[in-house]
């Protein structure tokens, strides 16, 4: 029996449903630290804002303290790594992407999102599937009750769980809304444009 299959039964040995594990993955409890890069340095948070920008009404230049006052909610998912690792059960904190949807007045002819991170990174991900009922689109500032570690987006990054973890943009600085859809950086360099665990969508042709 391979590794694949070794960690797939004890999960069932655990009691935790194998369904919950999408093919070609294996579960950890580690969090492994995957970028490419530097990481961002901040002093402080002063001259750090969140620009929201494209097809909107109402374009939005948010300060760090502007954007903490905003409601913020916790969620518990899964989340699963183009590079076969998932990790249950992982608790953030953040505001809804839906938040920022209402004070940006999207327009009805936006279809699609680029998330904008430092250093020049960003991935597209479907207006549609962040609108679907039940779907976790979080700007996240806290992980396991504690700020983000910078290795893992501090001090902010988007959480997207329904598709691969490269979607969750770490170092989050600007959203995009846009009327058709556009590779960003990891797409551009090979990864799936649409990114479905379950489906395995790793990269092109897959």
């Amino acid at each position: 029996m391979g590794f694949f299959e070794r960690n797939r039964k004890d999960l069932a040995a655990k009691g935790v449903d194998p369904s919950r594990l999408p093919p070609g993955q294996y579960s950890t409890d580690r969090f492994p630290v995957l970028h490419a890069g530097s990481v961002p340095v901040y002093k402080d948070l002063s001259s750090w804002d969140l620009r929201v920008v494209g097809a909107v009404a109402n374009p939005l230049v948010i300060s760090w303290a502007e954007f903490m006052a905003l409601d913020a909610v916790d969620v518990v998912t899964d989340i699963h790594c183009v590079t076969k690792w998932s990790k249950f059960d992982t608790s953030w904190r953040g505001v809804p992407l839906t938040t920022i949807i209402e004070m940006a007045q999207v327009k009805d002819e936006a279809t699609h999102v680029m998330l904008h991170s430092e250093f020049g990174f960003s991935a597209n991900v479907p207006l549609t599937d962040i609108l679907s009922d039940g779907a976790i689109a979080l700007l996240a500032f806290q992980f396991d009750g504690k700020e983000l570690e910078p290795e893992h987006g501090y001090p902010l990054r988007f959480l997207f769980p329904k598709l691969y973890f490269w979607k969750s943009a770490k170092w989050l600085r600007g959203i995009e809304f846009m009327s058709a859809d556009k590779a960003g950086f990891w797409e551009a360099n090979g990864y799936h444009m649409y990114g479905d665990p379950f489906q395995e969508q790793r990269y092109w042709g897959d």
